[in-house]
């Protein structure tokens, strides 16, 4: 097995040992979780990187790379509905979406068209990493000490920087993740139209 798909592996080990850390009564389960996620994130950009830079690319990392990026956003998202700390309608658009688009590759797929991603998606992933961590950081530094409540908690209009920061950061997720999808239906329609 190559470094790109043990690295997709290790992604979804890691995804694994977050959910399992953020649903846990651990001490400090919140920031273990913030650094779980975080080496799972790194983990999709090292393997693609390195994958492409070595010509180590394998119809195992074309299937289980997205699949894989796709589980780690989702369990982060569906994680949060359970802890009220991001409204289910959100989670469901940003679940929808990635089912679709796995849906429409595998149909592609089998007519052995292969959907490349596109920049909307590239800017989509960035957004919803962006928004997990950021809740990940929200409940996470009220546990690091004195030192960091300046530095995350300063207050902005009666709450913290860092609160506003992230209640934005997951309605640009979500919205990033609704246009990029109507946008990738939308310019492969005709894959799905044939059917119907």
């Amino acid at each position: 097995m190559n470094v790109p798909n043990k690295l997709t592996l290790g992604r979804l080990v890691l995804t694994l040992l977050f959910v399992l850390v953020f649903f846990s009564q651990v001490r400090f389960r919140e920031t273990i979780a913030l650094l779980l996620f975080s080496a799972a994130s790194i983990t999709d950009y090292f393997d693609g990187k390195i994958a492409r830079r070595d010509k180590l690319i394998t119809n195992f990392g074309i299937l289980m790379d997205p699949l894989a990026d796709k589980i780690l956003i989702c369990s982060a998202f569906i994680a949060f509905v359970g802890y009220h700390l991001m409204p289910a309608w959100m989670v469901i658009i940003i679940v929808a979406r990635e089912l679709a688009i796995t849906g429409l590759r595998l149909l592609a797929a089998s007519r052995n068209v292969v959907l490349a991603a596109e920049g909307y998606g590239k800017h989509k992933t960035i957004s919803q990493m962006i928004a997990i961590l950021s809740v990940l950081l929200l409940l996470s530094y009220p546990d690091w000490g004195d030192w960091a409540r300046p530095v995350f908690g300063f207050r902005v209009f009666n709450d913290s920087w860092l609160a506003w920061f992230t209640e934005l950061a997951k309605w640009l997720a979500v919205f990033f993740t609704a246009f990029s999808g109507v946008m990738y239906l939308w310019r492969n329609r005709q894959i799905y139209l044939q059917d119907m």
